[in-house]
């Protein structure tokens, strides 16, 4: 159970990136660096492209499993809740970082009309280091989002302006595989 805590929160920097439609494709390898450079790697939309994309109201429709074994059982999302309580989920992403997550979905485990306050912001490795990433961390009452140490980062796929697919990179024993979070724009 731990391994597998372990590793939803372990996110690595290999992407492939879509963006506005028109495909860009790159990977990175290496270190993912701890810059925030305002560079981005020059194989696809630099982190402050990716900031106004993600900017918005979105609904979360979906969570497919990509080169997940079937036998491979997810329990938690973000150590929040099973993945089957974020679909119908509402994002809303702010400019100036602060964010939340409105719970809708019916189930035995999920919470509706729940609500978890974030700080978002768009991960920058720096040139030729990776490609940016989204990033946030939960708040609770009575934090800072400056002292919150830990959090989360999700690769970002795809973005049209009506559709956001970000990706959750997963070590699992045949290699990596990626929980897929399908968005659509509510506003």
């Amino acid at each position: 159970m731990n391994r597998f805590v372990l590793s939803l929160a372990t996110i690595f920097a290999t992407v492939s990136l879509f963006s506005c439609g028109a495909q860009k494709q790159g990977t990175s390898s290496g270190n993912p660096g701890n810059g925030s450079s305002n560079t981005s790697a020059a194989s696809g939309p630099s982190a402050s492209d990716w900031k106004s994309a993600v900017k918005g109201t979105w609904t979360l429709n979906s969570i497919d499993r990509e080169n997940l074994p079937s036998t491979f059982t997810i329990k938690s999302v973000f150590e929040e809740a099973p993945a089957e309580c974020f679909v119908g989920s509402s994002w809303n992403f702010i400019g100036n970082g602060k964010g939340s997550i409105t719970f809708n979905a019916q189930g035995t485990l999920c919470a509706p009309g729940a609500s978890r306050e974030i700080f978002w912001s768009i991960y920058n490795p720096g040139k030729g280091l990776g490609e940016p990433q989204f990033q946030f961390k939960k708040i609770y009452a009575g934090d800072k989002a400056k002292n919150v140490t830990t959090g989360y980062r999700l690769d970002l796929s795809y973005s049209d302006g009506n559709k956001l697919v970000m990706k959750m990179p997963l070590t699992v024993a045949n290699g990596e595989a990626y929980l897929v979070f399908n968005f659509s724009r509510a506003n």
